[in-house]
């Protein structure tokens, strides 16, 4: 008895070793194997798919950016201002909403199911934004309501980034995130250059009567955005399909789609994911989009006041500088690339984080010349003044339409802003660098953050997370422009670029505190092995 007893233990230890030698060798055949030809060319195809659903989710916000006043004052003169603000603001509130909402979904049902109902909910506010002039009455809350859905059909972002990132390798997913946020970048340069074509529509257009539709430079290119969300959900039904695999890039069952995984995921899967990792990407991604909403908005009321610009040319400069910084954020995307694989995400963060800090450091006003004052709002009180409201729009928001047509329009540094009597102005030479500098530091900022993020989640479901992250970020371009609007116009540019380049300080100490923490799951894990830090 007692040598059977002695034998029993040794019978299992046996058992185990045998057990997890079989496990190594079903891992070492996953690692041979990685995943057929077939399944990769799937798995790319469908990440493409995500590539355009991004491209589509920019152009639907920036499309009618350029237009939303002079048609707002068209279909409903009761609109002020004021209002134009909150129907910029809607997008930004919709999506806001909606992205927690969409990747919670996604965690638990095939993503295709959110992606479709995304996409035709845009569809269908793009085709209600045609028809806003039809009511007889509050055609401004009609406009409101239409772009708020645009806004929550453009919460598949979430969707779209998780994906992405459960359909990557680790060393895929730097290159494949950079890609999606020039997918991005790219949808919001040319959603202006459509607008612009369309223009040659004209005011008037055609109108078909029977089915009450107006065909015109307002209304042209949201159908052409519904038309091009309609040929998305057709891509995603014939192309698109679920694809997950593991940091090592082993084909792994999708977590959202069948009940059970792979041994290879189940495994890998194991451990808790990071909070406090989790937590602070999402606050500098926050810092990120918040700092940038600030700089778009503060463009046009800044070189008005600072260089005596009238409102056509500050639309005229200021876009040509956003046009550039669009294209230089497209190529930073390119490079960050092939960078990443040399220094590691974190580095580049921190490096991104340190130039934008730069360039709202540059915008700090220096020396001791004034900018030009307007006097003439006090000696003619009949010269249409801009609202603050208006002022402090972003500057690809204002049209040269909104424009006086005579040349009698104040320009420099009104005198109700008491701060332009003691503020040094800032040079042009110094906005042009900022501007150089921002255009350098966000791009890359916003890729590295969205990588960090999807390797500190690893194999978990990410659907949830990343409405988290971009929430965050959609709340941050609605706070960015009301801080800058009530900083700048009472404070001046002193104090509202002073607390920005203290809020990119506390980032950056945030950075420092947790950067030991903004690593892969597989390797908090010990799975693989950091190849640069």
């Amino acid at each position: 008895m007692a040598v059977a007893e002695g034998r029993q233990p040794l019978l299992r230890a046996g058992e185990e070793e045998q057990e997890q030698q079989e496990q190594q060798e079903q891992q070492e055949q996953g690692r041979d194997v990685v995943e057929t030809q077939e399944h990769y060319k799937s798995r790319w195809r469908s990440i493409w798919i995500m590539y355009l659903t991004m491209f589509l989710s920019s152009v639907g916000f920036s499309i009618v950016i350029m237009s939303v006043w002079p048609y707002l004052q068209k279909i409903d003169p009761t609109a002020d201002a004021s209002f134009l603000g909150w129907i910029i603001a809607s997008y930004s509130i919709g999506q806001m909403v909606a992205s927690p909402l969409f990747g919670l979904w996604s965690n638990y049902r095939p993503r295709r199911e959110p992606l479709v109902v995304s996409t035709a909910i845009s569809v269908a506010a793009n085709c209600l934004y045609a028809y806003v002039h039809v009511p007889h009455s509050h055609n401004k809350y009609y406009m409101l309501t239409a772009r708020a859905l645009v806004g929550f059909g453009a919460g598949n972002v979430a969707v779209v980034r998780s994906y992405i990132a459960g359909a990557t390798s680790l060393t895929e997913r730097t290159s494949a995130m950079a890609n999606t946020s020039a997918c991005q970048a790219v949808g919001f340069i040319l959603g202006p250059v459509f607008q612009t074509c369309f223009t040659l529509i004209g005011e008037e257009g055609i109108t078909w009567k029977s089915i009450h539709l107006q065909l015109n430079m307002y209304t042209a290119p949201v159908l052409f955005g519904a038309l091009l969300g309609i040929i998305n959900i057709i891509l995603i039904f014939a192309i698109f399909r679920e694809h997950r695999v593991d940091d090592m890039g082993r084909q792994c069952n999708s977590i959202n789609f069948e009940g059970e995984e792979s041994g290879v995921l189940d495994q890998d899967a194991e451990g808790s994911i990071d909070h406090v990792a989790v937590v602070a990407v999402n606050f500098l991604f926050f810092v990120i989009l918040f700092v940038f909403a600030v700089f778009e908005t503060i463009a046009t009321p800044l070189t008005m006041d600072m260089y005596s610009w009238t409102r056509e040319k500050a639309v005229f400069y200021n876009g040509i500088i956003l046009s550039a910084i669009g294209v230089e954020s497209v190529i930073v995307f390119m490079v960050v690339k092939t960078l990443s694989k040399k220094t590691g995400e974190r580095a580049i963060l921190h490096g991104g984080l340190l130039i934008v800090l730069i360039g709202f450091f540059i915008l700090l006003p220096w020396g001791k010349k004034l900018p030009n004052i307007q006097w003439q709002e006090i000696k003619n009180n009949s010269i249409p003044q801009a609202t603050p409201s208006e002022m402090l729009m972003p500057f690809w928001s204002l049209k040269t339409s909104q424009l006086p047509s005579n040349h009698s329009e104040p320009a420099g540094c009104p005198i109700t802003q008491s701060w332009c009597l003691n503020t040094p102005m800032i040079y042009l030479a110094q906005y042009i660098s900022s501007d150089i500098l921002i255009g350098l530091g966000y791009p890359v900022c916003n890729v590295m953050s969205y990588t960090l993020y999807s390797k500190i989640l690893g194999p978990k479901p990410q659907g949830i997370y990343m409405g988290w992250l971009t929430a965050s970020g959609s709340g941050a371009r609605i706070l960015g422009p009301v801080f800058v609007s009530q900083i700048y116009t009472h404070l001046g540019p002193r104090w509202a670029f002073s607390l920005i380049c203290g809020v990119v300080v506390v980032s950056l100490l945030v950075l420092e505190t947790v950067y030991k923490r903004l690593i892969a799951f597989s390797v908090r894990y010990g799975r693989m092995q950091e190849e640069s830090c």
